[in-house]
C-alpha cells in the first residue's frame, strides 16, 4: 500500500535507499506515465521503494497566482494515479515560501539525499528545479556523483509528431477536442468527485443533476457536454453535463452538473467520474427559465444522438 508524505524534514524515509521520480504530474499524461513506470521498474530491479515527488500547489500555480494554468486533475486524482502506476510513496510537497526559496543544491542534499536516500533520480525532458529554476539534470548528475546516486532523463513521448505535455492537453480540452486529449492522456478525459447537494433547481425543471465541485484552480474547459458517468454500476451511464457558473440563475461558484438520462436514484455522497465525450456549446445566459429549459431540451436531444440513445419518452 502506498504511503503519502508532505514534509521535507525529519528522518530518512527510505534508510536502505530509493528510486525517485520528480514532476508536476498534472493530468498524468503519457509522458508522466512513462517517467513513473520507468522509475518503478528500476526500483523493482533494485529491490528498493519507488518514490514519486510532486507539489501542492503546483509551482506554476504558486508563481502565477494572478492567472494560474487550468488544473487538469484534482489532487486526490493525481495521488491515486501515481499510486496506481506503482509508486510506493508519494511526496506531495508543500510548495510555499520555504520550498520555493530552497536552492537546487539544498533540495538535492536535503530532500533527495538525506530524506529519501536516493540511489537513482529520474526526471522528464528539460526538467528544472530549485530557486529561480537553478537546477537541471547536469546538476543532479554532478551532485549524485558526490552523494552516491545516479540521475537520468527519459526520452520525450510524442503523439502525432509532437511531445506530449500538459499544455497540449489543456489546449485540446479548451477546443473540445476530446479524441486528441484522450490520445495524449492514454485514457478519456474525466472529472471525478463526491456528489454534493445543490439548490435542486434542476429537478424542478425536469433535469435533476448530480453535482461535483471542481478541483482547486481554473477548470480546463467550460460549456455544455455529452458525457458518460462511471462509478454507479458495471457500465457507464449516458448523460448531459454543464460545467460553469449557471449565469441564468445567478450562480457564482463553478460547478459540474450532470443529468444522467433515464436514471432516478439517490446518489448523494457517492463518488463518480464524469467522462467528457463531446462539446455541445458555450454556457449562455438566458432571459428566463422558459428559454433555459427549451435550450436544455435541445442539449439533451443532441447529447442523446451523440451517445446513440433513443429520444426521450414523452410524458402526458
Amino acid at each position: 500500500m502506498s504511503r503519502l508524505f508532505r514534509d521535507v524534514h525529519g528522518g530518512a524515509r527510505a534508510p536502505q535507499g530509493s528510486v525517485v521520480c520528480i514532476g508536476a504530474f498534472d493530468g498524468l499524461h503519457l509522458g508522466h506515465q512513462a517517467l513513473v513506470r520507468h522509475a518503478v521498474s528500476r526500483a523493482r530491479d533494485l529491490g528498493l521503494p519507488a518514490v514519486a515527488l510532486t507539489f501542492q500547489p503546483l509551482p506554476r500555480e504558486y508563481f502565477g497566482r494572478a492567472a494560474p494554468p487550468a488544473r487538469l486533475q484534482s489532487t486526490r486524482g493525481r495521488i491515486e494515479g501515481l499510486c496506481a502506476l506503482g509508486a510506493d510513496e508519494v511526496g506531495l510537497l508543500r510548495f510555499g515560501e520555504r520550498l520555493s526559496g530552497m536552492s537546487a543544491e539544498e533540495f538535492v542534499d536535503g530532500v533527495l539525499h538525506r530524506l529519501l536516500r536516493a540511489r537513482e533520480v529520474w526526471v522528464g525532458p528539460g526538467f528544472r528545479f530549485g530557486h529561480a529554476r537553478g537546477g537541471d539534470l547536469d546538476l543532479l548528475c554532478a551532485m549524485g556523483t558526490r552523494l552516491g546516486f545516479t540521475a537520468g532523463s527519459i526520452a520525450p513521448v510524442a503523439v502525432a509528431g509532437e511531445r506530449v505535455s500538459s499544455t497540449r492537453v489543456r489546449a485540446a480540452l479548451a477546443a473540445g477536442d476530446f479524441s486528441t486529449a484522450a490520445r495524449l492522456l492514454g485514457r478519456p478525459y474525466a472529472m471525478g468527485g463526491r456528489v454534493v447537494r445543490g439548490r435542486q433547481l434542476g429537478r424542478t425543471l425536469g433535469y435533476p443533476t448530480a453535482n461535483l465541485r471542481l478541483p482547486r484552480g481554473a477548470a480546463p474547459l467550460s460549456g455544455i457536454f455529452a458525457t458518460r458517468v462511471h462509478g454507479l454500476g458495471p457500465m457507464p451511464l449516458p448523460a448531459v453535463s454543464s460545467l460553469g457558473t449557471r449565469p441564468t440563475v445567478g450562480g457564482v461558484e463553478p460547478l459540474l452538473e450532470t443529468h444522467i438520462f433515464d436514471f432516478d436514484a439517490d446518489i448523494y455522497t457517492r463518488r463518480i467520474e464524469v467522462e467528457f465525450v463531446a462539446r455541445l456549446r458555450d454556457e449562455l445566459k438566458f432571459d428566463g427559465l422558459d428559454a433555459l429549459v427549451a435550450q436544455m431540451d435541445r442539449d439533451a436531444g443532441q447529447a442523446r444522438d451523440i451517445l446513440d440513445l433513443p429520444p426521450a419518452r414523452k410524458t402526458a
